[in-house]
């Protein structure tokens, strides 16, 4: 009889431990906002950067994103910083240094530390692509100097990822051919 009431007993509780094993981790990667030319190596955001960054937050307010990923630069920070304020979430910082590969990998490290929650990564626009190939997701060109409202969506679930692409905030100007991709 007690075999039988176990058996019973994990049979209705396994669909809900299933679910809870299963649920995804979503990642949410943004290139940072606009930002100024000065100082040349670690400029703050522009005022339509910092509109932008408010309407990241704006549009994360229901997506119940439980940690934020950026590197050290003042744009990423300032990019992330209405999310995070208005979620009480504390930025976790991996740092830009060495290749590019290296970086996108220990920001890949950096998400799936948090299985089954949604993260939003602020990286650049050489990072953003490779991040998400790091994740297992789609191969993507870098983005161009004037690509910000890019809104990448990797949803990760087990060895699968899948990607949607959308926009937030003012739309990015028309890209020209070839644009040179900026950093």
């Amino acid at each position: 009889m007690r075999r039988f009431r176990s058996a019973i007993l994990t049979l209705a509780f396994a669909p809900a431990i299933a679910f809870a094993q299963a649920a995804p981790t979503v990642a949410i990667i943004v290139r940072h906002a606009e930002k100024g030319t000065t100082p040349a190596n670690d400029p703050p955001l522009t005022d339509a950067g910092t509109a932008r960054a408010k309407a990241l937050a704006a549009a994360l307010v229901n997506a119940h994103v439980q940690a934020v990923i950026t590197t050290q630069l003042v744009r990423t920070k300032d990019t992330a910083k209405p999310t995070a304020e208005a979620l009480g979430l504390t930025m976790e910082t991996v740092p830009v240094s060495g290749a590019v590969a290296d970086h996108a990998k220990a920001v890949a490290d950096a998400v799936r530390k948090h299985v089954g929650q949604t993260v939003l990564v602020v990286g650049h626009s050489n990072t953003v692509t490779q991040i998400i190939a790091a994740l297992g997701g789609p191969k993507l060109p870098d983005l161009c100097d004037s690509q910000h409202s890019n809104f990448y969506t990797l949803v990760i679930d087990g060895a699968s990822a899948r990607v949607v692409l959308s926009s937030y905030g003012a739309p990015s100007p028309e890209l020209a051919t070839g644009c040179p991709a900026m950093k």
